[in-house]
């Protein structure tokens, strides 16, 4: 190993939240962890902020475990500083301000990652706003850009469009000229997601908003939906969705069952498709950011693209954090702020 100090001198133990059975918000718990070490191909990361995302949730709820191999901790994107290094990885990322995607384990004072999973942290932004990247990005790049194509001109129709992902993906999309429209569940939450960039924003709770799509498109529809809903979500897509259309779907939170009209998809030459990322390879992950490097980060480095922060809460705050994604309030993203010593 590689440190800026003895390895023996970090700490044994650190802060770290728990989730001590599954159930609410209120299951999650400051608990003392052995500090991690890396292993080959690893770096310890002295955490900064750490993103909440509604992932990390469904692990509290029990019902979206860990892969094999990753921290029970939650937490799937971390800021911070790389104090240690495993072996084989460059001497170069030592002391290096980064933000990383990881598995788990980002709820915490340390937290390791992988270099090729990890981007650099721009000169002038803090720390808070470079822990809600990650997460987002990857998943809006890879469902959005590399499994949606989403191409110059075209029409993007974005589902909870206040959301951390929501939000990202309204402001990537403006950045590569695509055209937006976005669903949210209140005329507030529509004010803030045109105010975000998107070209239209549907009140879904007052709109139908399939119909509402095909009026703005006069009738076309949309070239490529980002849906997180699902369930009977799915055909009203459809209907909406312009002829050699794409729909990505990367949550399930209407339901995991849908009924669609297999006729009117061959008819419109649909495409349907969907993506976790969580549980992919690391080479799989290092090739998306070594794209979100090339054709994103210099749009973060030079200003022009930052996340919408919603609230940032200490550590040993996580529920009140988990309890503010599930109540909908938010708009953009929720990080913690780690105080490690």
């Amino acid at each position: 190993m590689t440190s800026g100090n003895s390895p023996n001198q970090l700490p044994e133990r650190m802060s770290a939240v728990e989730i001590t059975e599954p159930g609410g918000p209120e299951v999650l718990q400051i608990a003392m962890r052995p500090v991690p070490r890396p292993g080959p191909g690893e770096v310890l990361v002295k955490v900064s902020h750490a993103g909440v995302n509604r992932p990390d949730c469904l692990q509290r709820r029990g019902i979206y475990p860990p892969p094999p191999g990753a921290s029970d901790i939650p937490g799937l994107e971390i800021a911070g500083e790389v104090i240690l290094l495993g072996e084989g990885v460059d001497p170069g990322e030592l002391g290096k301000n980064v933000c990383a995607l990881v598995s788990g384990g980002g709820y915490a004072e340390y937290c390791l990652a992988r270099p090729e999973h990890c981007l650099p942290v721009a000169d002038g932004m803090d720390m808070a706003e470079a822990a809600a990247l990650p997460e987002t990005m990857f998943t809006v790049w890879h469902n959005v850009f590399q499994r949606g194509y989403a191409r110059d001109g075209e029409m993007l129709l974005v589902h909870g469009g206040t959301s951390g992902i929501g939000t990202t993906a309204i402001k990537l999309a403006k950045l590569f000229s695509l055209d937006v429209i976005a669903t949210s569940g209140s005329d507030d939450k529509c004010a803030a997601a045109l105010a975000t960039g998107a070209d239209h924003a549907i009140n879904y709770k007052t709109e139908d908003f399939s119909a509402r799509v095909l009026e703005i498109t006069e009738g076309r529809g949309c070239d490529l939906i980002l849906d997180m809903v699902a369930g009977d979500y799915t055909q009203r897509n459809l209907d909406c969705l312009a002829e050699d259309g794409r729909l990505v779907v990367i949550a399930v939170q209407g339901g995991m069952q849908s009924d669609i009209n297999m006729a009117k998809l061959m008819v419109k030459r649909h495409t349907v498709t969907g993506s976790t990322m969580r549980a992919r390879s690391h080479v799989f992950k290092g090739l998306v950011a070594d794209e979100l490097f090339r054709e994103v980060w210099p749009l973060v480095e030079q200003g022009d693209l930052r996340p919408l922060m919603d609230r940032t809460f200490p550590l040993e705050d996580a529920a009140a954090a988990h309890a503010r994604m599930e109540a909908g309030e938010h708009v953009g993203k929720i990080v913690l702020a780690i105080a490690s010593g």
